[in-house]
This record gives C-alpha cells, structure tokens and sequence, in this order.
C-alpha cells in the first residue's frame, strides 16, 4: 500500500505560463529575484506561444583499433535552440524596442524565467535562460481578406538553460497547505499564458 495513495503526479498542461525578461547587467538578475520577478511584477503583455527549450548534444565517436563490432561514442559540445516568443500584437511596443535597441547601439542582454503554472497558480516546471540576445523580431502579417489575430515574434539566442529542481514539489505543498489537499497539489494546469518585460 502506498504511504501517501492520493498523492499522484499528473502530467502539467501547456497553456498556463509566465514569461520574464530581465536586464542581465541587473544585480536583480539572479535565479531567486528573476522567479520573484516573472510572479509578482506587472503583466506587459501575454505571450500565446514559448518555443525552444531544447538542447542538443554532439557526440564525438571513435573508431577503436581492433574493435570492429561497435564505434565508441563520447559526449561533445552541447547547442542550445533559440527560444521563439509569440504574442498577438499589442499598442505595447516592448519586444521591438528591445530589439532596436541593438540596432541604436545601446542594447543589453536579458536573462529569462518561463514559468509553467499548475492549475492553483503556482510554479509546476522553471527554466531560466542566460544572456539572452534578441536574433529576428518579426511583426504581423496583414491581409486585408483575412480577420486573424495580428502576431508578432521575438527569437532569442541565448547561453544556457537551466530548470530549477524542486519547483513542482513546492507548489504542490503550498497548494496542499493552502487547503487544497494532496491529491490537488500535485494536479497539472489550466488557463492562458502571461508575459512579463521587466
């Protein structure tokens, strides 16, 4: 029998996250206050899409002498992908002045917190992104025969991801001791995806 039978992990919806970027010259941008940051500050605008958590590995291998039945393989340098941000567009004008920034000569590097929320709000899964630098801004696509939502995207390059251990068990406590019981702690989420510039 199992210590705690209503404790169950079920997987996090994809819909439900917070976006911050930060000022990587900042002293604000640490792990801590970056987390801080993407749950308290003002809402900028909400991002519809986050794209490019991913990482590769490239893997050196080596032909052995008198080894004919395998190829060694060790591991090699690790690429990140860029990660695409899209929201629909906005009188907020914050993601082309980051990138024009740079075209003026005075533009600064963000580091970045996404925030993947339970369905009670609170963090599930942290990814943090280091040196963040803004590759292709891409504004909407108008076409007067169409009604879509008005998109535009940010693409940003960056030195490193990494996912903060830990996040889910937390929230998932605070929920149980905020009168949600185990089994709810640990549910996955729900509703729409938030942005945050700071």
């Amino acid at each position: 029998m199992a210590l705690f039978p209503a404790l169950r992990s079920d997987p996090a919806l994809n819909h439900n996250f917070v976006v911050s970027l930060l000022d990587t010259s900042s002293v604000l941008a640490t792990i801590g206050s970056a987390l801080v940051s993407g749950l308290l500050d003002a809402a900028a605008g909400g991002f519809s899409e986050c794209q490019g958590l991913e990482a590769s590995m490239k893997v050196e291998e080596y032909s052995e002498g008198g080894n004919n039945g395998a190829v060694l393989k060790f591991p090699g340098r690790v690429s990140w992908a860029n990660i695409v941000l899209k929201r629909g567009l906005a009188t907020n004008t914050t993601l082309w002045d980051w990138a024009y920034s740079f075209v003026q000569g005075r533009g600064r590097r963000r580091d970045g917190v996404i925030v993947l929320l339970n369905e009670q709000m609170l963090p599930n899964n942290v990814w943090y992104f280091r040196r963040g630098l803004p590759l292709k801004y891409a504004g909407p696509q108008m076409n007067a025969t169409q009604n879509q939502v008005a998109v535009e995207s940010m693409e940003i390059s960056h030195e490193g991801i990494y996912q903060l251990p830990l996040v889910g068990l937390a929230g998932g406590i605070g929920t149980a001791l905020a009168g949600g019981g185990i089994g709810a702690a640990v549910s996955g989420g729900v509703s729409g995806g938030a942005g945050l510039l700071g």
